[in-house]
């Protein structure tokens, strides 16, 4: 049964739910300039949000962009702290409800989920429909071209306008959702938003619940806009293919990346957020491997320690200690 939302726009503006936002905000950015900045008069500052946001008076401000590899290149877009925190405040109430509405099947930002789960259930699939080895498991492996960049505004708020019952708290979201640079096209979010992560699991639930309920594919992972389907039948997956794509066009205006669409056998490995999944073990990535060698340092060596203690990556644990050591 279909849930709503309602009445949540008081909850979203009100003083408590700022203080408790800006809270969450500030964690590992109290040192950042525009930060102290906004702190200094942290009541006023506040004090005024919540008036404009009442009022109706709230307006987005710009942002400011930059390029980050990591390692693929992307435009990220930052807002100013008032607006971040703003984010943050229609996000602590919007996730949990959002939340309750997703499949198990998505993995990224989500509470609980993850990658490294995402791998997991990946293995525990392929295991499954392979019969423990006994039988040939293919995969078909999907990714969305230039997913964030052709996110439709309409879409997206026709999609939250289902769920959301409150005039004020769609407004409200409106503004946020076209207050990009790009929004003059009536596509695209920012990478930078909190709310953007939000908004595109909201988005690709869509496709979530089209693959689960319509195509009955029981063997469905997705993190991000990267989502496979794992069956011992490689026509039906070449023919769910086909319908995904054309689920894509019409009800999302979303297109397949066919460059990274394809459908292999899991003994051929499967390349997934960052391993190689074969039958009974699980590696790196080549390039993961080559640009872990080139940046690790005592700093970072815990946090790649921990990476690659989800594969079998003794032989490269080693080397990486070595390097440090040398």
């Amino acid at each position: 049964m279909k849930i709503f939302l309602h009445n949540c726009f008081s909850d979203i503006v009100s003083i408590d739910n700022l203080l408790e936002a800006w809270k969450e905000f500030e964690k590992g950015k109290k040192k950042k300039p525009d930060v102290q900045e906004f702190s200094l008069k942290l009541m006023d500052n506040i004090l005024s949000l919540h008036r404009d946001l009442s009022q109706g008076s709230y307006r987005h401000g710009g942002y400011k962009s930059f390029i980050i590899h990591d390692p693929k290149q992307r435009q990220i877009h930052k807002a100013c702290v008032r607006d971040r925190l703003l984010h943050h405040a229609v996000y602590r109430k919007l996730y949990p409800f959002f939340n309750r509405t997703f499949t198990s099947d998505s993995f990224s930002s989500r509470k609980g989920k993850g990658a490294h789960r995402a791998i997991v259930q990946c293995r525990r699939f392929a295991s499954k429909v392979s019969e423990n080895n006994m039988k040939t498991c293919w995969v078909l492996q999907c990714d969305i071209r230039k997913f964030f960049a052709s996110i439709d505004h309409e879409v997206l708020l026709s999609i939250l306008g289902a769920y959301i019952k409150d005039e004020q708290t769609m407004v409200l979201l409106e503004k946020i959702i076209r207050s990009h640079s790009s929004a003059t096209s009536g596509i695209g979010l920012p990478l930078g938003n909190l709310t953007s992560q939000l908004f595109v699991n909201v988005y690709l639930n869509e496709l979530d619940q089209f693959v689960k309920h319509r195509l009955k594919a029981k063997y469905y992972i997705r993190y991000a806009d990267d989502f496979l389907i794992l069956s011992q039948d490689k026509e039906w997956l070449e023919s769910t293919c086909v319908e995904i794509g054309s689920f894509l066009g019409e009800k999302l205006k979303l297109e397949l990346n066919l460059g990274k669409t394809s459908i292999k056998t899991l003994a051929s490995g499967i390349d997934f957020l960052g391993y190689v999944i074969f039958p009974h073990h699980i590696v790196l990535r080549t390039k993961t491997k080559r640009r872990m060698m080139a940046k690790v340092s005592e700093n970072n060596l815990s946090s790649y320690l921990g990476i690659l203690g989800h594969c079998n990556g003794y032989g490269l644990e080693i080397r990486i200690k070595n390097l440090i050591e040398s």
